[in-house]
Formats: C-alpha cells, sequence, structure tokens
C-alpha cells in the first residue's frame, strides 16, 4: 500500500455543539491518496483531523469509490472521485485565505453532537456565507480515532520527531564546524588586518604634520592678500558712495514730480470710481430681478417636468388598460362559443370596456385641455425670455468694464434657453404621442364595435338554434304521443279480439307480439305485425280506415328479410274497408310551421331512408335539425334501426 501525500496545512476551523459557545481551533488537515494493488487495484482517499497541541485528537475518514458514488448522489456533487482531491483541497486554500478576515467568506466547522470532543462523530462542512444564507458546499463525516489508532499515530509522531531530531543533530553538528572553520579563518584575518593598521597609522601621522606646515604658510600669504584686496575695496566703495548720493537726489526730485501727478490723477481716478460704484449697484439691483425672474423660470420648468411625469405614469396606465382591454377582448372570442353562459359574460365584460371608454375619453380630455395650458404657459415663458434678452443686450452697451461678470450670466440665459427648447420638443412628442393614442383608441373602438356585431350575430344564431331545438322536442313529443295512442289502441283490441273474433294476438315465449291473424278477411294463418300496419296504413291514406284502429300516417318500413315478405305477400288478401278517420287526415294539433320543409337538415335516427323518402311521411314529418343527445336517444328507443 503506497501513500500520496496531497495536503498538510493546519486550518483554523470553527468548533460547533449543543449547549456549548462557538469557538476557534487551529486544526492540521492531512489529506493522502491510498493506492491499494492487493488483491484488487483501487485507490482510496483518506483525510485526518489532527491538533498539534492535543496528541489524542484524531479523527479519520476513509473515502473509497464507492463511498464517493452515494456521497456525490446526497450532497448533488458535480465532479468524479478522481477530480475530488484537488476540488477539496481548493475549497481548503479558500479557507484559508478567508480566516484572517472579520467575516470571512469560506470557513471550516466542525459539527459535533456532543457538547464535549469526546470519542463522538462529527462532520466537517465546508460553508460560504453570503448576505442571504449560509451555503454548505460539502459534508464529510468523521469518526475519532480508537486506542489502537491513536497509538499508530502518536507511533508516528514520534517517529517523525526522532527523525526531524536526527536531522537537526547533524545540521546542528554541520554548523559547528562549519562556525569553528570560520572562526580560525577570521581570527587569522583580524590579526593582519591589525597590522596592516598600525602601518596606516604610522603614516597617516607623517602626513599630518607636513599638510599642517604647508597650511600654515598658505594661511600667512593669503591674509596678506586679503589685506591689501580690502583697502582697494575701501576706495572703491567710497567713489560709489558719492556718486549713488548724487544719483539719489536727482530720482528723489523726479519721484516728488511724480507724486504730485499721480495725486492729481488719483483724484480724477476717486470721482470716476464712485460714479462707477453707483453705476455697478443699480446694475446688480437690474442683475437681480432678472436673476429672480430666471428662478421663477426654473420653478415653472420643473412644474413643467412632474407635469410631463404625470402624463407618461398616464399614458402607462392607458397602454395597461389597453393591454387589460385586448386579453378581455381575446377571452371574449374564447367564451363566445359557450352559448348563454358565456352571452352574459360577454355582455358584463362589454358594459366593463364601456365604462373604460368613458373613463379613457375623460381622460383624454383632460389631458388635452392641460396641454393647452402647458401651451400658454410656454408662449408666456417665452415672451418673457425675450424680454430677459432684450434688458440684458441693454446692460451689455451699459457696462463694457463688467464683461466678465456678464459672460457667465449670458452663459447661464443660454442654457435655460436650450433646456426650454428641450422642453419644447419634449411637449411636441407627448402631443405625437397623445395623437397616436388617440389613434389607437379609435382602433380599439373599432374592434370593440366588430365584436359587437360578431355578438348580435351570435345572439341571433343561438335564438335560431333554440327554436329549431323547441321544434324538434315538439316533433318528438308528438311522434311520443301518436306511439302511445298505437300501444293504448293495440291494448283494447286485444280484449275484443278475444271476443268478437277480431285480431289474435298472443305473446311469445320471448315476451314479442305474435302475428295477428285476421279470420273475418280470409286470412287464417299469422302475418308479419310490420306488415300489416304497412297494410293498415295503406287506406288511411284514403281515409277509409278502421274506426277500431285508429294508427297515424307513418309506415314503418324497416327491413324485413326476403323470407317473411314473401310468405305475408301470398298470404294475405285484399282488406275490407273502413269509414274515414279523421285523426289520421288532420295534423293531430301542431302548428303548420313544424310541417314546412326546411334546408339544410338531417333525417331522424333510427328510422330508415326508405320510411323518410315515403310520400306518407313528407306532409307530416319536417326534416330535423342536429339536436342534443337527449332527443336523439328518445326517438330512437321507438324506432330501433
Amino acid at each position: 500500500m503506497a501513500a500520496e501525500g496531497l495536503f498538510n496545512r493546519a486550518v483554523c476551523v470553527q468548533l460547533r455543539g449543543p449547549g456549548c459557545e462557538e469557538r476557534r481551533l487551529n486544526v492540521r488537515v492531512n489529506i493522502e491518496l491510498l493506492s491499494i494493488s492487493n488483491p484488487v487495484h483501487r485507490k482510496d482517499l483518506a483525510v485526518r483531523l489532527t491538533d498539534d497541541a492535543d496528541p489524542f485528537f484524531l479523527y479519520n475518514l476513509v473515502i473509497s469509490e464507492e463511498d464517493f458514488q452515494s456521497l456525490k448522489s446526497q450532497q448533488g456533487l458535480l465532479v468524479d472521485f478522481s477530480a475530488f482531491p484537488q476540488k477539496f483541497i481548493d475549497l481548503l486554500q479558500q479557507c484559508i485565505h478567508e480566516q484572517d478576515k472579520d467575516i470571512p467568506r469560506f470557513l471550516l466547522q466542525i459539527v459535533s453532537t456532543a457538547s464535549v470532543l469526546d470519542h463522538t462523530p462529527v462532520s466537517l462542512n465546508v460553508v460560504e456565507t453570503n448576505p442571504f444564507k449560509h451555503l454548505t458546499h460539502l459534508s464529510l463525516k468523521f469518526l475519532p480515532g480508537n486506542d489502537t489508532e491513536i497509538k499508530k499515530f502518536l507511533a508516528s509522531c514520534l517517529k517523525c520527531l526522532k527523525e526531524d531530531k536526527m536531522m537537526l543533530e547533524e545540521k546542528l553538528r554541520k554548523t559547528e564546524e562549519d562556525f569553528t572553520r570560520q572562526l580560525s579563518y577570521t581570527q587569522q584575518s583580524l590579526s593582519e588586518k591589525s597590522r596592516e593598521l598600525d602601518k596606516l597609522k604610522n603614516e597617516w601621522t607623517s602626513y599630518t604634520a607636513a599638510l599642517t606646515s604647508k597650511h600654515t604658510q598658505e594661511l600667512t600669504n593669503e591674509k596678506e592678500r586679503a589685506l591689501q584686496a580690502q583697502a582697494q575695496y575701501q576706495q572703491q566703495h567710497e567713489q560709489q558712495k558719492k556718486e549713488l548720493e548724487s544719483l539719489h537726489q536727482k530720482s528723489v526730485q523726479q519721484l516728488q514730480n511724480r507724486v504730485s501727478e499721480l495725486e492729481v490723477i488719483n483724484k480724477d481716478l476717486t470721482e470716476r470710481r464712485y460714479k462707477g460704484d453707483s453705476t455697478v449697484r443699480e446694475l446688480k439691483a437690474k442683475l437681480s430681478g432678472v436673476e429672480d425672474e430666471c428662478q421663477r423660470a426654473k420653478q415653472e420648468v420643473l412644474s413643467l417636468r412632474r407635469e410631463n411625469t404625470t402624463l407618461d405614469a398616464e399614458c402607462h396606465e392607458k397602454e395597461k388598460l389597453i393591454n387589460q382591454l385586448q386579453t378581455r377582448v381575446a377571452v371574449l372570442e374564447q367564451e363566445i362559443k359557450d352559448k348563454d353562459q358565456l352571452v352574459v359574460r360577454t355582455k358584463e365584460v362589454l358594459d366593463a370596456t364601456q365604462e373604460q371608454k368613458v373613463i379613457l375619453e375623460e381622460s383624454t380630455e383632460k389631458k388635452r385641455s392641460h396641454i393647452e395650458k402647458l401651451e400658454t404657459t410656454i408662449k408666456s415663458l417665452s415672451a418673457e425670455l425675450l424680454k430677459a434678452n432684450e434688458i440684458i443686450k441693454k446692460l451689455q452697451g451699459d457696462l463694457k468694464t463688467l464683461m466678465s461678470k456678464l459672460k457667465l450670466k449670458n452663459t447661464v440665459t443660454i442654457q435655460q434657453e436650450k433646456l426650454l427648447a428641450e422642453k419644447e420638443e419634449r411637449l411636441q412628442k407627448e402631443q405625437r404621442e397623445l395623437q397616436e393614442t388617440g389613434q389607437s383608441l379609435q382602433m380599439k373602438e373599432q374592434e370593440v364595435c366588430k365584436l359587437k356585431e360578431q355578438l348580435e350575430t351570435t345572439v341571433q344564431k343561438l335564438e335560431e338554434s333554440k327554436q329549431l331545438l323547441k321544434t324538434n322536442e315538439n316533433v318528438i313529443t308528438w311522434l311520443n304521443k301518436q306511439l302511445n295512442e298505437v300501444q293504448t289502441v293495440k291494448k283494447m283490441e286485444t280484449p275484443a279480439s278475444a271476443h268478437g273474433g277480431g285480431v289474435r294476438t298472443a305473446l311469445s315465449p320471448h315476451g314479442m307480439l305474435d302475428r295477428p291473424s285476421f279470420p273475418s278477411s280470409g286470412i287464417n294463418h299469422p302475418i308479419s305485425p310490420l306488415y300489416a300496419f304497412q297494410k293498415f296504413a295503406e287506406p288511411a291514406r284514403n281515409k277509409t280506415s278502421s274506426p277500431h284502429c285508429p294508427l297515424p300516417k307513418i309506415p314503418f318500413n324497416t327491413q324485413l328479410s326476403k323470407t317473411d315478405q314473401h310468405s305475408d305477400v301470398h298470404a294475405v288478401t285484399a282488406a275490407t274497408g273502413h269509414p274515414a278517420n279523421k285523426e289520421n287526415g288532420d295534423n293531430l294539433g301542431l302548428e303548420s310551421k313544424y310541417f314546412k320543409k326546411k334546408e339544410d337538415s338531417i333525417p331522424l335516427r333510427g328510422l330508415s331512408q326508405n320510411t323518410l323518402n315515403s310520400e306518407y311521411l313528407k306532409p307530416y314529418l319536417p326534416k330535423v335539425q342536429p339536436s342534443p343527445p337527449a332527443a336523439v336517444t328518445t326517438a330512437s328507443a321507438y324506432f330501433p334501426g
């Protein structure tokens, strides 16, 4: 087993536990990569926490590749096992860089479940602090070392200390030998240097004696020369003094003459100064008035800016209202498909849009009046600025001496004019935006009109569909009534046929009616009920049906098998005539509008195409529009197809 050391440094760690205060501790973190080749080649990461001051402080952690996969899935790590040691070392180095700060960004925490670190597992957390929360990048659980591990660790520490001691002793012995050699060498060099120093001292004393004798001679010579030069300089100085006195007297006379002239000039200048001061005071008063007017103009400009901001806010509110209207229009388009409930909702939405439209119109009128007021104020400001410019031009002609101060004022007025021009441009832009909003409002009004038209058309379609549904329901109720009457007639005929030799009917074992026989007409064998119903319906067309069997004029021409029809046709003879039945000839209480032919209609489900195309049903049955499933099922229950 080979161990490769990756990291071994002391790190400041924060200890946390229940019932105890947080404290800092310097812990040495040792990271090693263990490569094991027997029985299988694999690599493990060993992390050890120790304290240099406490030899019994030992916590170990060994992470294999399988353990790392579980750790990666639990803590959501994005690195592999090969890159994990380097990333862990980078986090530790960031903690080391930040440990000297008052509020470190990265810090290490040892969290223990017990109040004292006494053979209990702890977790090492790498925490990043930000203004929002503490983020734990990594959390590793360490186990405390048992007695054997502590003994091994202490033995390794002793071994390391002994090796360090041997190294230090060898270094000490080598340094002592080096120092003895250097001492002997320095002593020899010292003796040589002392000898050279004695020689230099002797040479220096002889050289200084020669120099002193030479300098004394040179000093005496220089003193003699200085005395001669001093006598010459005194004579020259006296001559120059006389010349300067004469020149001074001449200059004093000239200066006195100049003073008299300057006094006269000074009087003139003082008079001019008083006059200038008076003019300056007048100009200052005028300038103060102009500055007051400028401040007023600035205040008005600020008020205009505030009004512009309010206008911008109102424009944003209009845009929001327009967006709400668009969303509501989309909702209306979707809700039109849902019949009565959606119509009520669309009406409510239309009322709301109309109210909002009235509110928008009122707000636009207010804004227009406000813009007119702004235009009037701007015109008054421009007139006042023109007057101010004229006054400033007059002052410039009067005050040429104070041009430097007036130039600054002129620059201020020019900037104000520029600001006013910018305000005018902004007002023009706002007017354009108001025009655009008016156009968009007109477009929205057109869209609302279109939506109203669509609503009206949908309401008309709904009313038509309701009317069609009513007609279909009336037809279905009429058909149900006719079927009920037929069934009651059949029930009334069964006792009569038993006593008077009429039509015999009997229930089959399956619950179906047997075929009736007609002995009075010469038909002794039973025939098909549908065929008999068709035969009895034919005389009804000529209004010669039997009064005992009032049947409706609806021939049920169902699809019979060929063998039944053939047998029934050969067996039945001509039936006897019956008096006319008024019920078959009339419309049975229905209005004439239910029997008119309507386009775009479909036949009832359950009736065959032959029965609907027959000439018996044409004057009585209307073509039915598509109806709800409930009405169709009632009709199909009586006409099984």
